[in-house]
């Protein structure tokens, strides 16, 4: 039976150590994350002929993971000294897309950071572009509270965990559709499930830890699982024509 599969969207960047001009990065740690629980991630470009819908054929789950802020003129701001947009305007419009084609089409969705605060901006919500310079945010480990009645708390198997968390920015109105089912004790929103989709959500990096934390790895072991559930029915409905 084949692995799930499990598209990745790839960070179009200015500069990668060893070619010789700009080129498309995902972070090895969400890759391995991915393998690790058993899918087969395929990095997609920012840049393709087709629209999103075509461009999720054959994928069975879709990941976006962090990178730079979220252009605030997505959110109606202009950005500020410390904000720092990708490399090229296409990458939010095309991760956008993604996520909207594979939640119209029930593709389950794992978002990181950058797609977390995307996916809110896209929903209508906005972000706080630069939180304190001694915001525990920035690069550590706090704790987060869910919500018990969550699909992550199920997912994690706790209400409370620490994360690896590695951002300046954070969620500052909610959109629309979204619920908030975590939080840090600062009250920094760390996770949102959506009202219909099959999705979760996270602001810390749970791959930093997948390896030797097994809460964190379920969160991959989530998307994976429920990829393989629409691989699975479609090579049943492929054998029964």
């Amino acid at each position: 039976m084949s692995a799930p599969r499990i598209g990745v969207t790839g960070m179009w960047s200015n500069q990668i150590h060893g070619l010789r001009f700009d080129g498309s990065a995902v972070s090895s740690a969400v890759l391995r994350s991915v393998v690790r629980a058993g899918g087969e991630p395929l990095t997609l470009f920012a840049e393709g002929p087709s629209p999103a819908m075509d461009r999720l054929r054959g994928l069975d789950g879709l990941l976006v993971p962090g990178g730079a802020d979220v252009n605030p003129r997505r959110y109606g701001e202009e950005p500020g000294p410390a904000t720092s947009v990708a490399d090229f305007s296409v990458q939010d419009q095309f991760e956008a897309d993604m996520m909207a084609a594979a939640i119209a089409q029930r593709i389950p969705v794992l978002a990181i950071c950058r797609g977390f605060q995307l996916l809110n901006v896209e929903h209508g919500g906005n972000l706080v572009q630069d939180l304190a310079a001694d915001s525990p945010h920035r690069n550590g480990v706090h704790e987060v509270a869910l919500e018990p009645d969550s699909r992550l708390a199920a997912v994690v198997g706790a209400v409370s965990l620490p994360v690896s968390s590695y951002h300046h920015q954070a969620i500052s109105t909610v959109g629309v559709g979204l619920r908030v089912v975590g939080l840090a004790p600062d009250g920094v929103v760390e996770a949102l499930e959506h009202s219909s989709a099959e999705l979760l959500a996270v602001q810390w990096h749970p791959e930093d830890t997948a390896a030797v934390e097994p809460a964190q790895h379920a969160i991959f072991q989530w998307l994976v699982d429920r990829a393989r559930v629409s691989t699975e029915s479609l090579e049943t409905r492929e054998i029964a024509v």
